[in-house]
């Protein structure tokens, strides 16, 4: 049995200014077929557009709202929403709240870094 702990999961900023907490990954557990990590923009923050070749991806909104654009058409998302990125679609999220967004990432095939492509 596989548990990580929220608080044992280390957290680190990425290029666009997301904080990223590495749930159950390729480098933290022995998954096989899917990722998990958490997410946190802060107000006016957004994500790097990119894409990923390989990984379907798929983001949880859990706080705060957001601009949700892939390959072109936006849509307002909120906590309680689920967003499918499949894969090749270019993408980029945008918080357009006043306090932070937090959202669940999985990936599958597990989310790396060489399957990650900024446009």
């Amino acid at each position: 049995m596989e548990v990580r702990a929220h608080r044992d999961a280390v957290p680190f900023t990425s290029t666009d200014g997301s904080t990223i907490r590495s749930l159950l990954d390729l480098a933290v557990a022995p998954v096989a077929h899917h990722s998990l990590a958490e997410a946190t923009l802060p107000p006016g923050g957004r994500t790097d557009r990119h894409h990923h070749r390989l990984a379907e991806e798929m983001y949880y909104l859990l706080e705060g709202e957001a601009l949700m654009e892939i390959d072109g058409e936006e849509r307002v998302v909120v906590p309680g929403d689920a967003v499918l990125i499949p894969p090749g679609a270019r993408h980029q999220i945008t918080n357009t709240g006043i306090g932070h967004l937090t959202f669940l990432c999985t990936c599958s095939p597990p989310w790396t870094a060489e399957d990650t492509y900024l446009d």
